[in-house]
């Protein structure tokens, strides 16, 4: 493992968490607003007035840089809303024609006063977090303490950032999910949109040169996207979406000293680690969200599929023993196949299953059902009759177009929608086929 250096590293992760978290607020309400472009926008946009800014004094520790950067995020909005209303085109296309537009006059000032400026272009797009922690400046009011300057100027805005949310939250809330009421109410929803916008500015310059103008819109992004996968309000959002951006900045830098030793490599950029751990987050958090993931959506499904086969293989049995005829694994087998799609390792699974639970039993090579089975099997078969009754009856369907139907609606049905089906039908005794419905 990696020797750490206390004061490079913890400086380092602490302006990577800090720099993290401060974007993250702003993020929450872009992804919110469906504006999340506008965040890569303003990112790459104010690359101008960053660059007319090093232009002018020829030094990247100044306000006069800083200044020219907000300008330009500011402009980015304005051109991107007065394109979208007077322009009449797409939100989309109109931030996509501005910061494109913006971005290259950025790296056309970069390249142009290259030679006069300390100004290197990867920096301009990567970031320079490792060396983050040799610019110091003292802190008169801590007796002189020495802090880097990226982390004074991160930290400020995160509380500019904080103040903000907390003044004017309510009204953030409520314009970010129904601007129209925000105006009914009163408030401003326009107001809050550009403060949004000034924010986001804000924060992305205040970011730039620690983590380039690439890597902050990940910084934007990430962490807000995956924690609206998880978050039920507001406030557990942007509670949570601090939480990952601080992990993404912890692991970042983590992953990017210790991970490439592993294959012979020396570190990388711990900005871009800290974007690959975000997104891997993101990654993860699609896989295993419970609501919407691709992993419990997965078994959800599998899960319903499952009890449908265990369940059409109790009403197969009924109907086997409503004819007379015996049934063994082979017969189940061989009728269910040919009713539906399924898979005989799937038919053989859930056999096994009702067997276990007492609702089929085994003599030698015949399968029958115990009164447990018995019961549940009539109740299927009850339900799905009577849905071919109200087929036939309410829908107006043909007797021979409603098999199909009730049998996927049989395994939806409850005791409250099975009463609601007697009285609708008129509690028939047989169904369109004649066939007995049982009690």
């Amino acid at each position: 493992m990696t020797q750490w250096s206390l004061f490079f590293d913890g400086w380092i992760i602490a302006i990577a968490a800090t720099c993290a978290v401060a974007c993250a607020l702003p993020g929450c309400f872009l992804v919110l607003r469906r504006m999340s472009l506008m965040g890569d926008a303003i990112s790459h946009a104010v690359l101008p007035g960053i660059a007319i800014g090093f232009l002018l004094t020829g030094s990247r520790s100044n306000g006069i840089m800083f200044a020219g950067a907000i300008v330009a995020g500011f402009l980015t909005a304005f051109f991107s809303q007065w394109l979208k209303r007077f322009g009449r085109v797409d939100e989309g296309a109109a931030m996509g024609v501005v910061f494109t537009t913006l971005f290259a006059i950025g790296l056309l000032l970069i390249v142009r006063g290259a030679d006069s400026v300390e100004l290197d272009p990867s920096c301009v797009l990567y970031g320079a977090l490792e060396f983050a922690p040799l610019d110091l400046v003292a802190l008169p009011l801590l007796d002189g303490v020495k802090v880097p300057r990226a982390f004074l100027m991160v930290a400020m805005v995160l509380i500019i950032n904080l103040v903000i949310l907390a003044i004017w939250f309510k009204a953030f809330r409520i314009a970010a999910f129904d601007p129209e009421q925000a105006r009914a109410q009163g408030m401003r929803p326009d107001l809050m949109h550009h403060l949004l916008m000034g924010m986001t500015a804000v924060t992305t310059v205040a970011s730039f040169e620690a983590v380039g103008s690439i890597i902050v819109v990940a910084m934007i992004i990430v962490p807000a996207v995956c924690a609206r996968l998880f978050a039920t309000n507001l406030i557990s959002m942007l509670c949570l979406a601090s939480f990952l951006a601080l992990t993404s900045a912890f692991l970042g830098h983590l992953g990017a000293v210790e991970l490439p030793h592993l294959v012979g490599y020396g570190s990388v950029p711990t900005s871009g680690m800290i974007a690959v751990i975000g997104g891997c987050l993101l990654f993860g958090g699609i896989l295993i969200n419970p609501t919407h993931g691709v992993v419990p959506k997965s078994i959800r499904r599998w899960h319903f599929r499952f009890q449908t086969t265990t369940e059409d293989l109790l009403a197969l049995a009924w109907r086997l023993e409503e004819r007379g005829a015996q049934s063994s694994a082979r017969v189940l087998t061989h009728d269910l196949t040919t009713a539906r799609q399924v898979s005989r390792l799937e038919i053989a699974l859930s056999l096994r299953q009702l067997l276990n639970q007492g609702e089929l039993k085994r003599e030698e090579d015949l399968i029958s059902l115990t009164e447990a089975g018995r019961k549940r099997a009539a109740t299927l078969v009850r339900s799905h009759r009577l849905w071919e009754a109200w087929l036939a009856k309410s829908a107006g369907l043909a007797p021979d177009h409603v098999h199909d139907t009730a049998m996927r609606l049989e395994h939806v049905t409850d005791d409250a929608m099975l009463e609601q089906l007697a009285r609708e039908t008129g509690t028939p005794v047989t169904d369109p086929h004649g066939r007995k419905i049982p009690e």
